[in-house]
């Protein structure tokens, strides 16, 4: 077409796909606005949870994801993504601009694309199977393809990781603010945002199982007869060599790199951000279990127990919500 961009339905397909991308709370606080010749991702300062998330980092990781999502997309349907990262330094909201040209895509382009669609954040107990090295070092692999670090938390390293997501919860459960912000974006039943009830399982009482958010009415039941002393979920940290919001924003996209390459393989995946949102607990992990990077991403890995049923998507806002012309610029971003 004459703006340089592919036909519209390719580029809106392209972005249904994009917004499937995991976020905090799925707050999906992302938008994108399509130019002449380009396409451009913002973060939605609107959709800041302040308790959860005050200084933001959540926010620039789940727009990461978006953006690693749309790269997948657009590669599959046979275009290559270009991104300038962080083209504005006056407009910190605006976090890419993408120009494309026609790609033949790979065999490995398409399978993650395929990955999309069937990726679910699935919180439930994993099966007594173990997760094989090589599938790990292939999600590392991934993640060092977007300038981060991946590691399997093992052996004293996951005892203070488990041991920091337990402070975490511990903290969180004693701050009315953060509970209440939590029960206004959880128990969701019709909303386009948010946690949905039917995608949370009740937290985990069993002595030794990991602490998880204690979102408002869970209504997912764990597998008949998956037990918690038979998980055998393994956990990674995703890091980086600094922690600006360029190092967030490729943190992000490592995120949706590895997910997805779980997704690959047939691994069940749950993303855990909980003890990196208190900064001293997050410290004491970059001390004890990353080696001094900075840690930006939990990722608990695992087989799904055979007779687990197939977890439901969650829903996401209308695509005419979050994709508009250039010019349509919100005025909280035209203020600035």
């Amino acid at each position: 077409m004459e703006r340089g961009l592919p036909d519209d339905f390719t580029v809106k397909t392209a972005v249904a796909m994009a917004v499937r991308a995991p976020s905090v709370h799925n707050s999906q606080p992302w938008y994108w606005r399509l130019g002449h010749s380009s396409l451009h991702l913002y973060a939605d300062p609107d959709r800041l949870l302040r308790e959860t998330d005050p200084d933001g980092r959540d926010l620039i990781l789940s727009c990461g994801a978006a953006l690693h999502h749309a790269r997948v997309a657009f590669a599959a349907l046979g275009w290559a993504a270009h991104v300038h990262r962080l083209p504005n330094p006056d407009e910190p909201d605006h976090l890419a601009a993408i120009t494309l040209e026609r790609h033949e895509p790979t065999h490995d382009e398409i399978a993650m694309a395929a990955a999309i669609p069937r990726r679910r954040t699935d919180r439930r107990r994993h099966s007594s199977w173990t997760v094989p090295r090589g599938h790990v070092e292939a999600m590392a692999t991934a993640a060092a393809r977007e300038g981060t670090i991946l590691q399997a938390a093992e052996n004293a390293a996951r005892y203070h990781l488990a041991t920091a997501i337990e402070e975490a919860s511990e903290r969180h459960t004693g701050d009315p603010a953060y509970r209440t912000e939590l029960a206004a974006w959880s128990g969701r039943h019709l909303s386009p945002d948010g946690v949905p009830a039917r995608n949370t399982p009740a937290p985990d009482d069993t002595p030794g199982a990991l602490r998880t958010r204690p979102f408002a009415d869970p209504l997912l039941t764990q597998p008949p007869n998956a037990k918690a002393e038979d998980d055998e979920t393994v956990l990674l940290v995703l890091s980086t060599a600094s922690d600006d919001r360029m190092s967030r924003l490729r943190a992000g996209e490592a995120t949706s790199a590895v997910l997805l390459t779980a997704n690959a393989f047939g691994l069940s995946s749950c993303p855990l951000t909980e003890p990196l949102e208190l900064r001293d607990v997050r410290e004491t992990i970059a001390e004890h279990v990353t080696g001094g990077s900075y840690p930006q991403m939990i990722l608990r890995i695992g087989w799904a127990p055979a007779n687990a049923d197939p977890l439901p998507a969650t829903p996401r806002r209308d695509l005419a919500d979050v994709l508009q012309p250039l010019e349509a610029a919100p005025k909280h971003f035209q203020a600035r």
